[in-house]
C-alpha cells in the first residue's frame, strides 16, 4: 500500500474526521480481541518486536539487532515470522538461497540471512514448530505481532519512528495507528525511537512525548550502515525503495555522501514488473550511475526473469543496521536478561 500523506498531517483534516468512527471501529475490534483470546505460552521465552502504526519504522533492523544481543549473552535464537507478502502460509522454515519473496515475504529472508527463521500465519503453532524443531533455542523472536493476541509474550518492544511519530494519532483508516496509542503502550515494556541517520533537534519531541505518557524506558537509536560506505561516491547514484518511509532511506543515502541523481520510491512491499525494472536501467545507463537499494526491495527482485533478473544483478543493496545508544543498550540487554530469567525461575 501507499500511505496517505495526511496520516501524518499536524492535526486531522476533513477525511480523517470523516473516517473516524471506522477507525474508532477498528480499534474497538482489535481491544476486543485481547479481551477474548486465548494466549499461548510458548515452551521458550518470546520477546516481540513491533510497531505502533502501518507502515515502515525500522522493526526489521531492531529484530536484528536483539537477536545479536541475544547471541552475545551466549544464548540460541530463532525468528518468528508471519511472512507477510508471502503465499505460504506455513510452519516454513526459511531457507534464504532457495525461498522467494513473493513465497515467504521479504522481511524473512533478511532474517534467515542472519538467523533460523520460520514464518506461520498462526503464531502459536509457529511456535510449537519451533519448539519440535532440529535444534531447540533458548529463544524466539516474534518479528511483528504487537496487535496478535495469539502468544504470551516474555518482553515486548515497539519501535516508533522519531521524526514522524504517529501522524495525526487516529487509527486505521483515519490515521496511521493500528490500534488506539493508549492500548497498544499497555501492551509494551519499552519502546525504541528510530531517531533516523541525521541529527535534528525536532526528532525529540515524539520521544520527549512518550516520556511523559509511558512509564516504562523509551530508547534511542540511529541507522547506521552495515558495512563500508565509501563506494556510495564512486559513481552518481539512482536511488529506488519499496517500504514503509522511502525517503528515511534516501535520506541515509545523502547523508553518507552519495550523489543522487534519482531517487525513486514505490509503495511498501512493492512487486517489481518489468516496466518498473527498465525504468531504473535505462535511468542508469543514461547517468552512468550506480543502482542502489535497500535489502528488501533487492530480495523481492530475487528470482525474476528479463529486466527484473537484470536489475537484481545490478542493483547494490545498502546494509543498515538499527544502533541504539550505547546507555540504551545496556539498558535493553537488562530487559532481554530479565525477561528470560523470569520465564526460567518459572519453569523450576
Amino acid at each position: 500500500m501507499r500511505e496517505p500523506r495526511w496520516w501524518y498531517a499536524p492535526a486531522p483534516g476533513p477525511v480523517s474526521r470523516l473516517l473516524e468512527p471506522v477507525g474508532a471501529l477498528w480499534g474497538s475490534l482489535v481491544c476486543r480481541r485481547f479481551a477474548r483470546a486465548k494466549s499461548y505460552r510458548a515452551a521458550a521465552p518470546i520477546i516481540c518486536v513491533g510497531n505502533f502504526t502501518a507502515g515502515g519504522t525500522g522493526k526489521t533492523p531492531l529484530a536484528l539487532e536483539v537477536a545479536g544481543l541475544v547471541a552475545g549473552m551466549g544464548l540460541t535464537c530463532a525468528f518468528l515470522s508471519r511472512g507477510y507478502g508471502g503465499r505460504l502460509a506455513g510452519p516454513h522454515w526459511v531457507d534464504p538461497e532457495r525461498d522467494r519473496a513473493r513465497d515467504v515475504g521479504d522481511e524473512p529472508l533478511l532474517l534467515a540471512a542472519a538467523r533460523p527463521t520460520l514464518i506461520c500465519r498462526d503464531r502459536a503453532a509457529g511456535a510449537r514448530a519451533i519448539a519440535t524443531g532440529a535444534a531447540a533455542v533458548d529463544v524466539i523472536i516474534m518479528d511483528d505481532g504487537l496487535q496478535n493476541p495469539g502468544l504470551v509474550k516474555d518482553l515486548t518492544l515497539a519501535v516508533v519512528d522519531g521524526a514522524r511519530g504517529v501522524g495525526n494519532g487516529r487509527v486505521i483508516p483515519a490515521g496511521p495507528l493500528r490500534a488506539p496509542l493508549g492500548f497498544q503502550l499497555d501492551l509494551v515494556d519499552a519502546v525504541v525511537v528510530n531517531r533516523g541517520s541525521e541529527d535534528s533537534a525536532a526528532r525529540g519531541d515524539f520521544a520527549d512525548l512518550l516520556r511523559r505518557d509511558f512509564e516504562g524506558p523509551v530508547l534511542d537509536a540511529r541507522i547506521v550502515p552495515g558495512g563500508a560506505t565509501e563506494w556510495l561516491s564512486s559513481a552518481p547514484v539512482i536511488a529506488f525503495a519499496g517500504i514503509g518511509v522511502p525517503e528515511r532511506f534516501f535520506a541515509t543515502l545523502a547523508a553518507l555522501g552519495a550523489d543522487l541523481i534519482a531517487k525513486v520510491a514505490f509503495p511498501d512491499h512493492h512487486d517489481f514488473t518489468a516496466a518498473d525494472a527498465t525504468q531504473l536501467l535505462d535511468l542508469a545507463r543514461s547517468h552512468d550511475a550506480t543502482i542502489v537499494t535497500t535489502e528488501k526491495d533487492r530480495a523481492r527482485l530475487a528470482g525474476g526473469e528479463g529486466p527484473v533478473a537484470e536489475l537484481h544483478a545490478r542493483a547494490r543493496a545498502l546494509p543498515i543496521r538499527l544502533k541504539l545508544e550505547a546507555r540504551d543498550e545496556s539498558r535493553l540487554v537488562a530487559l532481554i536478561e530479565g525477561a528470560v530469567g523470569r520465564r526460567a525461575q518459572k519453569a523450576r
